[in-house]
């Protein structure tokens, strides 16, 4: 029961903080997009403080040394809201693949338009596929890296998803590496709960995978078989 009622206030203080930061994104619309991304990221930090606070919840991360000072394809396991806010803080700026939906969501949505996503129709099948690999390629080329989550939703702990292919196409046609993340964040913050668990979560950040002279099927292999290793053995460690 406290443990709910400490989760309910983290909720609130969320809320505030999107009021408050929303509106203020939109005071970095003149600025350098470096700058306005650190300045918007913000945002994901003083959730996670938050989150601390009234859920003990805090994380651990393990790997900081194989992100590359390049443009790469950051490739993660999708559990709940955390990670969403998480990696933003862990990486260099990032451009995210996201739902287009997220951008008509009123305030959230206006500061995750001003980082400059790649908005997808989900529903449009090959041409989302198509979209992300040329716009995809326009941002690496640019020296922007990419953020995907190929499960393409949140996926409980103990249930594998297969990984959808449009990452993978896109880092073999662009020719860039791609980061593994994978993390246990289900365990202590699962989908369409209220309650947090108290505790620690881990995320990995896994050797850079070469995606130069391999198809698209062989990458997203690599990269699935990676992570879902690295996921089974977070979510048998103990909490």
């Amino acid at each position: 029961m406290i443990q709910t009622i400490r989760s309910l206030l983290y909720l609130i203080g969320m809320a505030l903080f999107t009021i408050v930061f929303g509106f203020l994104s939109l005071l970095t619309v003149l600025v350098p997009y470096k700058q306005r991304y650190k300045i918007i990221v913000t945002w994901s930090a003083a959730n996670l403080w938050w989150l601390r606070i009234t859920c003990d919840l805090h994380y651990v991360v393990e790997g900081k040394e194989n992100i590359p000072d390049r443009a790469c394809i950051v490739m993660s396991n999708h559990q709940s809201t955390w990670e969403t806010m998480a990696i933003g803080t862990v990486f260099p700026p990032l451009t995210w693949v996201i739902k287009k939906e997220l951008l008509f969501l009123p305030i959230f949505g206006w500061g995750l338009a001003l980082t400059e996503p790649i908005a997808l129709d989900r529903k449009s099948g090959r041409k989302a596929v198509d979209q992300l690999t040329l716009k995809g390629k326009q941002k690496l080329q640019s020296g922007r890296s990419i953020l995907i989550f190929p499960e393409g939703t949140r996926t409980p702990p103990g249930e594998k998803r297969k990984f959808r292919i449009g990452g993978a196409m896109l880092a073999a046609e662009a020719g860039a590496p791609i980061v593994p993340v994978a993390h246990n964040s289900g365990k202590f913050w699962a989908r369409k709960q209220l309650t947090k668990k108290p505790g620690t979560i881990k995320m990995v950040i896994g050797p850079i995978i070469e995606s130069q002279g391999k198809t698209a099927a062989e990458i997203n292999k690599e990269v699935f078989n990676w992570i879902s290793t690295q996921r089974d053995i977070l979510e048998n460690t103990p909490a």
